[in-house]
């Protein structure tokens, strides 16, 4: 039963292996969104218009406020890949050590932050006074709930960076189930409102960090650490926030980027509002099979080059860059098709429809370079080239902040200029990360070498 899942990416057909990798993490992301997705549907035809709009505004913060620790997690499952494609069980340990004092630290500061910070903030981003409240509450008690997020992400990083994928789909299905019959219990059956979706999100999230938490202890050998183990090792911990903190940064930067696209958004009033939370949670939703691929990439990139196994690195990208052209193509027909079903699910506001089917429409034509990004993106972070990341948020924060306004001033596009921002946001991140995939410099990186020199 022991590291049964645990899987070794340095041998075997690469295609093949990023699919048996990405399909388990993709119906684990898929059950992730479930939990906004879930509220944003219980909302919308059980509450209202505006607390849909409401909690849809809350999105970017609750991401700005979580970066820090999404960061941290990716720099770790980087350096745990490489030891582990080396075959170095001991450096393996000592990290996920090291992981959990970063990871628990950084939760709890980010929760606090997201909690005490939840109304300035949203006040600061123009918020509707008629969904300011709930908008509020909402977010704090989800902010309480990013402590158990921090550790189950830390938890699942670490467990990816080994090649399994089926432990935290297992857990994280569980707590998805759990997440809709609370939705239900507590808005349908006592009334809560927006609280109940916060309520049992954040006890669904609960749910899944411990579950993951205490299969990873009991069925894997490398979470069986010693007192050694634990200790702080400064090379160890240097590399992974060196490798994280980039990736966080990146992350900050796109939050705020989203922060201030939804600034723009808030100023076309709550009905628009509605709608652009309507197709954010369904873009969120149609990224996760990017996600998972490069969550698959970077763990396939780690493990190789950990291995010294150049070659094999790009043969993934090759794979990897397919699969998601193919999957962005096959896409495109079924949003400009079924657009306003798609919507309506979410509610039957005829205006949110109308919206929502133009945003949707729009949005979709640029999914290619979307994949594009997050295939030559998890190459170089798997490689260890992680202040591109840094890079890519910035482009990120400035395609969105300094397109946005522009093109809704733009007759021809009018309120509609928010979502070209976020399409032509995709088209020069994706270009610009396939030139620095192309220049090579990832090549010559060797995280764990610099990490014993050290």
């Amino acid at each position: 039963m022991e590291n049964k899942r645990v899987k070794d990416m340095t041998k075997g057909n690469p295609a093949k292996l990023l699919l048996q990798f990405t399909i388990p993490l993709l119906i684990g992301n898929v059950f992730q969104q479930l939990y906004n997705m879930v509220d944003s549907i219980v909302v919308g035809n059980f509450v209202g218009e505006n607390a849909l709009g409401a909690i849809g505004t809350t999105n970017s913060l609750q991401f700005f406020f979580f970066s820090l620790v999404l960061g941290l997690s990716v720099g770790i499952g980087i350096v745990v890949s490489q030891y582990f494609g080396s075959s170095d069980e001991e450096n393996v340990k000592n990290t996920i050590g090291n992981a959990i004092w970063a990871i628990s630290i950084c939760s709890v500061l980010m929760s606090l932050v997201g909690f005490f910070l939840a109304r300035p903030a949203l006040v600061l981003m123009n918020t509707d006074p008629a969904i300011l409240e709930d908008a509020v509450i909402y977010l704090k008690v989800t902010a309480i709930g990013f402590i158990c997020v921090g550790m189950y992400n830390g938890v699942s990083s670490i467990l990816r960076a080994l090649g399994d994928t089926k432990t935290p789909l297992t857990f994280l299905i569980v707590a998805s189930l759990i997440n809709v019959a609370l939705d239900l219990l507590f808005v349908l059956q006592f009334k809560w409102g927006v609280v109940g979706v916060a309520v049992a999100t954040a006890f669904a999230q609960l749910i899944s960090a411990v579950a993951c938490i205490i299969y990873a202890v009991k069925c894997t050998t490398f979470f069986r650490l010693t007192k050694e183990n634990l200790k702080i090792k400064k090379a160890i911990l240097y590399k992974c926030l060196q490798l994280g903190i980039p990736v966080a940064l990146q992350n900050a930067l796109i939050a705020v980027s989203l922060i201030v696209l939804q600034g723009v958004v808030n100023g076309f009033g709550a009905t628009f509002t509605t709608a652009f939370t309507v197709v954010a949670r369904i873009e969120q939703l149609v990224q996760q099979p990017f996600m998972s691929l490069g969550s698959a990439i970077s763990t396939f990139t780690g493990q190789n080059m950990g291995a010294g196994n150049v070659k094999r690195v790009k043969q993934g990208f090759f794979s990897g860059t397919i699969i998601s052209t193919v999957f962005a193509l096959a896409v495109l027909p079924i949003f400009w098709g079924f657009a306003p079903q798609i919507i309506s699910i979410f509610g039957k506001s005829p205006d949110v429809i109308a919206i929502g089917t133009v945003g949707l429409r729009i949005d979709s034509c640029f999914l290619a370079f979307l994949g594009l990004i997050y295939t030559t993106r998890n190459v170089l972070n798997g490689a260890g080239d992680a202040m591109f990341s840094l890079m890519t948020g910035i482009v990120e924060m400035c395609g969105r902040i300094f397109l946005a306004r522009p093109l809704t001033m733009v007759p021809m596009f009018g309120r509609y200029g928010v979502f070209f921002a976020t399409g032509l946001t995709w088209f020069l991140n994706g270009t610009i990360s396939l030139v620095r995939y192309k220049r090579g410099k990832w090549k010559k990186l060797n995280v764990i070498s610099k990490i014993s020199e050290n």
